[in-house]
C-alpha cells in the first residue's frame, strides 16, 4: 500500500499552519498527519491551541483514513444510516468536520490531515486545501 513520508507530511503540516496564519487570522490550530493505515506521521500544535484539539486533530486524520472520506462525509454517512461512531467498534473515529485523506492523482489514499482548533467548517476548509496541494500528493 502506498503512503505518505515523513517529508511529505513535514511540508503538510507546515503549510496548514501557514494557511492559519494567513488565511484564518493567525488562530492556533493543531495538525496532523498521518499514513495510509492511519498511523501518525507528523503532528504540531500551534501556541495557545487548546489541548483538546491534540486528540482531535489526531483522530480526525484517523478517520479520514480509515473510513476512506472527509470527517464531514462520515458524519452524514452516520445520519443517513441511523448508526453512531461505536457502531464500527473504533474508539478513535470521529465524525468532527475537518479531517480530510490526502491521495495521489488515481485516488488512492496516501494518508490523512486532521486539522482542530478553529471553527469546524474552517477545520474542514483547512484540510481540505491542504490535502489537495499538489506537492504533498504527488
Amino acid at each position: 500500500m502506498q503512503s505518505l513520508n515523513l517529508e511529505k507530511a513535514h511540508f503538510a503540516v507546515a503549510r496548514a499552519v501557514d494557511f492559519a496564519k494567513s488565511k484564518f487570522g493567525g488562530r492556533p490550530v493543531c495538525v496532523s498527519v498521518c499514513d495510509s493505515y492511519g498511523a501518525l506521521l507528523a503532528f504540531c500544535r500551534m501556541d495557545g491551541a487548546p489541548l483538546r484539539s491534540i486528540n482531535i486533530a489526531q483522530q480526525k486524520a484517523y478517520t479520514s483514513v480509515r473510513m476512506s472520506s472527509d470527517t464531514t462525509a462520515f458524519k452524514q454517512r452516520l445520519a443517513n444510516e441511523g448508526l453512531t461512531t461505536r457502531d464500527f467498534c473504533d474508539p478513535l473515529l470521529t465524525p468532527l468536520p475537518g479531517g480530510q485523506p490526502i491521495t495521489d492523482l488515481h485516488g488512492t489514499i496516501l494518508g490523512g490531515i486532521g486539522i482542530s482548533g478553529l471553527k469546524p467548517e474552517e477545520d474542514a476548509d483547512l484540510a481540505k486545501t491542504v490535502a489537495g496541494l499538489a506537492e504533498v500528493c504527488e
